[in-house]
Protein backbone atom coordinates (compact mmCIF):
# COMPACT_ATOMS: atom_id res chain seq x y z
CA UNK A 1 0.00 0.00 0.00
CA UNK A 2 1.45 3.36 -1.00
CA UNK A 3 1.06 5.94 1.75
CA UNK A 4 -0.12 9.28 0.35
CA UNK A 5 -0.10 11.29 3.58
CA UNK A 6 0.89 11.29 7.19
CA UNK A 7 -1.99 12.92 9.05
CA UNK A 8 -1.44 14.42 12.50
CA UNK A 9 -4.41 14.59 14.85
CA UNK A 10 -3.92 16.77 17.94
CA UNK A 11 -6.16 16.24 20.95
CA UNK A 12 -7.22 19.15 23.20
CA UNK A 13 -5.79 20.48 25.34
CA UNK A 14 -2.89 20.84 22.92
CA UNK A 15 0.71 21.06 23.98
CA UNK A 16 2.97 23.83 22.68
CA UNK A 17 4.32 22.01 19.62
CA UNK A 18 6.08 23.81 16.78
CA UNK A 19 3.92 22.34 14.02
CA UNK A 20 6.11 23.72 11.23
CA UNK A 21 9.26 22.20 12.72
CA UNK A 22 7.64 18.80 13.29
CA UNK A 23 6.07 18.82 9.83
CA UNK A 24 9.39 19.66 8.18
CA UNK A 25 11.23 16.92 10.01
CA UNK A 26 8.59 14.29 9.18
CA UNK A 27 8.53 15.29 5.49
CA UNK A 28 12.33 15.13 5.37
CA UNK A 29 12.46 11.67 6.96
CA UNK A 30 9.45 9.99 5.35
CA UNK A 31 9.45 11.80 1.97
CA UNK A 32 5.66 12.01 2.34
CA UNK A 33 3.33 15.03 2.72
CA UNK A 34 2.16 15.76 6.27
CA UNK A 35 -1.26 17.23 7.03
CA UNK A 36 -2.65 18.52 10.34
CA UNK A 37 -6.25 18.07 11.42
CA UNK A 38 -8.00 20.50 13.74
CA UNK A 39 -7.78 19.51 17.42
CA UNK A 40 -10.48 17.27 18.89
CA UNK A 41 -11.41 16.58 22.48
CA UNK A 42 -9.75 13.69 24.32
CA UNK A 43 -12.20 10.79 24.66
CA UNK A 44 -12.91 10.65 28.38
CA UNK A 45 -13.83 6.97 28.09
CA UNK A 46 -10.08 6.29 27.74
CA UNK A 47 -9.42 7.75 31.22
CA UNK A 48 -8.66 5.35 34.08
CA UNK A 49 -9.60 7.00 37.39
CA UNK A 50 -7.55 4.55 39.44
CA UNK A 51 -4.35 5.16 37.46
CA UNK A 52 -5.05 8.81 36.60
CA UNK A 53 -3.88 8.03 33.06
CA UNK A 54 -5.39 7.42 29.63
CA UNK A 55 -5.32 4.04 27.88
CA UNK A 56 -3.08 4.57 24.86
CA UNK A 57 -4.56 1.82 22.70
CA UNK A 58 -8.03 3.38 22.99
CA UNK A 59 -6.76 6.26 20.84
CA UNK A 60 -5.83 3.83 18.06
CA UNK A 61 -9.55 3.03 17.67
CA UNK A 62 -10.60 6.66 18.07
CA UNK A 63 -8.18 7.78 15.34
CA UNK A 64 -9.93 5.56 12.79
CA UNK A 65 -12.74 8.18 12.72
CA UNK A 66 -10.30 10.68 11.20
CA UNK A 67 -8.19 8.39 9.00
CA UNK A 68 -8.57 8.09 5.26
CA UNK A 69 -7.32 5.30 2.99
CA UNK A 70 -3.63 5.22 2.09
CA UNK A 71 -2.49 7.32 5.02
CA UNK A 72 -0.96 7.00 8.44
CA UNK A 73 -2.55 8.92 11.27
CA UNK A 74 -0.68 9.95 14.41
CA UNK A 75 -2.54 11.29 17.43
CA UNK A 76 -0.76 13.74 19.72
CA UNK A 77 -1.96 13.85 23.32
CA UNK A 78 -0.73 16.07 26.18
CA UNK A 79 -1.98 13.64 28.83
CA UNK A 80 -0.20 10.65 30.39
CA UNK A 81 -0.73 7.31 28.59
CA UNK A 82 -0.43 3.73 29.78
CA UNK A 83 -0.93 0.21 28.51
CA UNK A 84 -1.91 -2.78 30.68
CA UNK A 85 1.12 -4.23 32.49
CA UNK A 86 3.12 -1.00 31.92
CA UNK A 87 3.49 2.04 34.19
CA UNK A 88 3.39 4.41 31.21
CA UNK A 89 4.05 4.61 27.48
CA UNK A 90 5.45 7.40 25.34
CA UNK A 91 3.32 6.06 22.47
CA UNK A 92 1.48 3.13 20.93
CA UNK A 93 1.02 2.08 17.30
CA UNK A 94 -0.75 -0.46 15.12
CA UNK A 95 0.78 -1.55 11.80
CA UNK A 96 -2.56 -3.20 10.94
CA UNK A 97 -4.62 0.00 11.07
CA UNK A 98 -1.75 2.45 10.39
CA UNK A 99 -2.71 4.39 13.52
CA UNK A 100 -0.45 5.62 16.30
CA UNK A 101 -0.51 8.00 19.25
CA UNK A 102 2.19 9.76 21.24
CA UNK A 103 2.00 11.52 24.59
CA UNK A 104 3.95 14.71 25.24
CA UNK A 105 3.26 14.47 28.99
CA UNK A 106 6.61 12.90 29.97
CA UNK A 107 8.62 14.65 27.24
CA UNK A 108 8.88 17.92 29.20
CA UNK A 109 11.93 18.50 31.39
CA UNK A 110 9.56 19.85 34.08
CA UNK A 111 8.13 16.34 34.51
CA UNK A 112 11.57 15.33 35.80
CA UNK A 113 11.98 18.43 37.99
CA UNK A 114 14.48 20.23 35.76
CA UNK A 115 14.19 23.52 33.84
CA UNK A 116 12.32 23.41 30.54
CA UNK A 117 14.27 23.34 27.30
CA UNK A 118 12.06 23.76 24.24
CA UNK A 119 14.67 22.45 21.80
CA UNK A 120 15.03 19.21 23.78
CA UNK A 121 11.24 18.94 24.04
CA UNK A 122 10.80 19.26 20.26
CA UNK A 123 13.57 16.71 19.64
CA UNK A 124 11.75 14.28 21.96
CA UNK A 125 8.41 14.91 20.24
CA UNK A 126 10.07 14.26 16.87
CA UNK A 127 11.72 11.05 18.10
CA UNK A 128 8.47 9.66 19.49
CA UNK A 129 6.51 10.63 16.37
CA UNK A 130 9.07 9.05 14.03
CA UNK A 131 9.31 5.94 16.26
CA UNK A 132 5.56 5.32 16.30
CA UNK A 133 5.17 6.03 12.58
CA UNK A 134 7.97 3.48 12.09
CA UNK A 135 5.86 0.92 13.96
CA UNK A 136 2.86 1.67 11.68
CA UNK A 137 5.14 0.75 8.77
CA UNK A 138 5.86 -2.63 10.35
CA UNK A 139 9.22 -1.91 11.98
CA UNK A 140 10.04 -3.49 15.31
CA UNK A 141 12.51 -2.29 17.90
CA UNK A 142 16.11 -1.96 16.74
CA UNK A 143 19.15 -3.08 18.80
CA UNK A 144 21.10 0.01 17.67
CA UNK A 145 20.84 2.47 20.64
CA UNK A 146 21.16 5.47 18.31
CA UNK A 147 18.40 4.38 15.92
CA UNK A 148 15.03 6.04 16.45
CA UNK A 149 13.49 2.53 16.55
CA UNK A 150 15.46 1.59 19.66
CA UNK A 151 13.11 0.88 22.59
CA UNK A 152 12.78 3.74 25.10
CA UNK A 153 12.11 2.59 28.64
CA UNK A 154 13.04 6.00 30.07
CA UNK A 155 13.56 9.58 28.95
CA UNK A 156 17.32 8.93 29.02
CA UNK A 157 16.81 6.23 26.36
CA UNK A 158 14.86 8.72 24.26
CA UNK A 159 17.52 11.41 24.67
CA UNK A 160 20.33 8.99 23.74
CA UNK A 161 18.90 8.11 20.34
CA UNK A 162 18.59 10.14 17.17
CA UNK A 163 15.33 10.97 15.42
CA UNK A 164 16.71 9.24 12.33
CA UNK A 165 16.58 5.57 11.39
CA UNK A 166 19.73 3.49 11.16
CA UNK A 167 20.53 2.43 7.55
CA UNK A 168 18.94 -1.00 8.00
CA UNK A 169 15.67 0.38 9.42
CA UNK A 170 15.54 3.22 6.87
CA UNK A 171 15.76 0.74 4.02
CA UNK A 172 12.64 -0.97 5.46
CA UNK A 173 10.87 2.40 5.81
CA UNK A 174 11.52 3.38 2.20
CA UNK A 175 10.42 -0.06 1.02
CA UNK A 176 7.20 0.15 3.08
CA UNK A 177 6.47 3.57 1.61
CA UNK A 178 7.10 2.30 -1.92
CA UNK A 179 10.04 4.66 -2.41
Amino acid sequence: MNIRFIRLQPYSPEDNIDKNLLTGRLVEIFKTPVMWNSPVMIPQIAFDNYRNQYLGSYFLKDLLKFKKDNEIILGIVSKDLYEPELNFVFGVASPLTKTAVISTYRLHNSFYGIPENYEIFMDRVTKEAVHEIGHTLGLGHCPNPECVMHFSNSIEDTDRKSYYFCPSCYKKVLSSLGL
